[in-house]
């Protein structure tokens, strides 16, 4: 598997400061350290970040010129269905499921530990049928 090459269009996730987990799309490469990115439906503003604050996505949009325009970028991304690739990425899901774990009260915690402990037990059950 090949890492994700740096290019106009690349979708990106903000890794750090005020933006943090937000998507974005490079809009221009500035230089080997930095890059223009736009976020205009995720809410990130028209800004150069560093590759330590991005995360590289494997999507890619197409057809977007250097420097496009934020409303612009609004319509490819909205034709190009960029929240629904996103939502089906393993990475996206993950995320999801770890802020849905953080925001669990202890009750919720407490339910999820009944259902692995129950869903444990019928595996074991299963397993131990299965070698007899």
């Amino acid at each position: 598997m090949t890492a994700p090459l740096v290019q106009v269009g690349r979708v990106v996730l903000v890794t750090y400061g005020p933006d943090a987990g937000k998507l974005a799309t490079v809009v221009d490469i500035v230089d080997h350290n930095r890059v223009l990115v736009d976020g205009p439906t995720t809410g990130v503003k028209r800004q150069v970040l560093s590759f330590k604050r991005l995360s590289l996505t494997k999507i890619v949009l197409e057809n977007i010129p250097r420097t496009i325009g934020s409303g612009a970028l609004a319509k490819k991304v909205a034709a190009q269905d960029l929240e629904g690739k996103w939502n089906a990425t393993a990475r996206a899901q993950k995320l999801a499921q770890r802020t849905t774990r953080a925001n669990l009260s202890d009750f919720g915690r407490f339910k999820v530990y009944l259902l692995r402990k129950k869903a444990s037990a019928i595996k074991n059950k299963i397993a131990k049928s299965v070698k007899v």
